[in-house]
């Protein structure tokens, strides 16, 4: 498959679903699949023009302005194997929509695949939903879980309904519970859990967060909140219930493995060696799932409380241990 080659001037009129949108992120949307350094190219040379004028990156459009989008002669060809598992898994996508209206698409996403592409993955479910409906012009994730987390996810189909979510998300007034399986006995019913956390880069490029010292005053780091319920005791192991205050990055995962409780297959932050062990008897995912997504949809005002059941590898470790 070859993706088509824009080989002419394009000028493009920006309707709701782009209002608001810097003009370097509308581009990277409409020139899918180009580099991003050809799109900045192209902007800070003066071939791209909203309403006959020079922008410059940081440009936010409005509604009705007129983009000139200039020939991009960039190509490229996807591999069979790459068109081959993007199609498949996007049918495993269809499969786990929980809800969806004119304004959203809620998912219960599988463990093992990213909310998007990078770090050499070709893509993710994002794409995957803008590849399988292309006459649809928006579709943005408003938040993200990561790839070996499984449970609710949310999409916005309009982009009013993405500035909708946002804003109740920085007034804390989004729902969040996840369940997890942890080594180890869990004790206290209910336990609060406030640490700051920094992020930092590895060398191939992947996040890792850790907990600092909340008197370094670190400007970097981040103050996260977490509220832990026991569900249930197992004999080496406990289910809990976690309802998030703040949303960082690995936030979950970072202050259980803090706390002397690691995540069972988790293996970024986990115990290394009870994963090694729990592989040989077939316990490939990590036991962390988004269970409920609550918020107010942004265009009914309706209070909406979106549940997720439990994956089968996640079900099955807690029936085998009961």
């Amino acid at each position: 498959m070859v993706n088509h080659i824009k080989n002419k001037v394009i000028y493009e009129v920006v309707d709701e679903s782009s209002e608001g949108q810097k003009i370097d992120n509308f581009l990277i949307k409409f020139l899918k699949n180009v580099p991003k350094s050809h799109i900045y190219k192209i902007l800070r040379s003066g071939q791209v023009r909203v309403n006959k004028k020079r922008v410059r990156t940081a440009f936010k459009l409005s509604l009705n302005d007129s983009v000139r989008i200039p020939p991009v002669d960039f190509l490229r060809k996807k591999s069979v194997i790459e068109n081959k598992i993007g199609s498949d898994q996007f049918k495993i996508i269809e499969k786990n929509i929980l809800f969806e209206d004119d304004f959203l698409i809620v998912l219960n996403k599988p463990s093992g695949i990213a909310v998007h592409g990078g770090s050499g993955l070709s893509f993710g479910v994002i794409e995957l939903v803008r590849n399988a409906r292309p006459d649809h012009k928006f579709f943005e994730l408003v938040h993200r879980i990561d790839k070996d987390t499984s449970g609710v996810l949310l999409i916005a189909k309009k982009r009013s309904a993405l500035v909708g979510i946002h804003k109740q998300m920085r007034e804390k007034k989004v729902h969040k519970k996840y369940q997890v399986v942890v080594s180890g006995i869990w004790k206290e019913k209910q336990k609060i859990v406030d640490l700051d956390l920094l992020k930092t880069t590895a060398d191939n490029g992947q996040n890792k967060v850790r907990v600092i010292q909340s008197n370094l005053n670190n400007p970097l780091a981040k103050a996260s909140r977490s509220v832990f319920f026991l569900k249930k005791n197992f004999s080496a192991y406990s289910l809990l219930d976690v309802k998030l205050i703040t949303g960082r990055t690995h936030q979950i995962r970072t202050q259980l493995a803090h706390l002397g409780f690691p995540i069972l297959g988790d293996d970024k932050y986990g115990d290394f060696t009870l994963n090694k062990a729990l592989k040989k008897i077939g316990l490939k995912r990590m036991l962390l799932h988004a269970v409920e997504l609550g918020f107010t949809h942004p265009a009914t005002l309706e209070n909406v409380l979106i549940k997720a059941p439990l994956p089968i590898h996640i079900s099955n470790f807690i029936s085998k241990n009961e």
